[in-house]
């Protein structure tokens, strides 16, 4: 199968998948973005660029991956809503745990597979700005995918706000 094959049953797959599922799938196709496979870190499935690209790790996925598997459409849904948060918001804990959070919900409803415990500890967070619950799901992010994921680096809220909440001690 062709890469644009795949691609183009990806979407369809994506557009069956749900209400979120349509949602990832109209944004992908008005916006053209390209989906493609990049050799990461083990500690990522999948990643977006600032061009608004999404890469498929070539560890995990590749052109024989069922373009249907309910894993593969969360983690597409979780990088999109990524380029919806933009920049600044996707590289925060803040963005993270929403787009985390909106991956494990979706593919726990859709598959009814056991829950790990630490995904059962982030699910139950509230995403809101407080920093401790931030910390947190730092903590959580790096105990479910390893320390190769670097959540560690990422400041806990979005960039302009982090530097706002240094400054002026206020939280958003």
């Amino acid at each position: 199968m062709t890469r644009a094959a795949w691609n183009q049953n990806l979407l369809l797959s994506l557009e069956e998948f749900g209400e979120e599922g349509r949602i990832a799938a109209s944004y992908l196709r008005a916006r053209k973005t390209y989906i493609g496979f990049w050799k990461a870190r083990k500690h990522v499935g999948a990643f977006w660029t600032p061009l608004r690209t999404i890469h498929l790790n070539t560890e995990y996925y590749s052109l024989a991956t069922n373009p249907a598997d309910p894993r593969t459409l969360t983690l597409l849904i979780h990088e999109v809503k990524h380029l919806q948060q933009g920049l600044v918001t996707a590289l925060s804990v803040y963005g993270e745990l929403e787009a985390w959070q909106l991956q494990f919900r979706l593919y726990h409803q859709k598959t009814d597979a056991k829950m790990h415990p630490v995904i059962e500890k982030l699910l139950s967070l509230p995403l809101s700005w407080d920093r401790a619950v931030l910390k947190q799901a730092q903590v959580l992010m790096q105990d479910f995918a390893g320390k190769g994921y670097r959540a560690d680096l990422l400041p806990l809220y979005p960039l302009g706000k982090e530097i706002r909440y240094r400054l002026f001690g206020k939280i958003p």
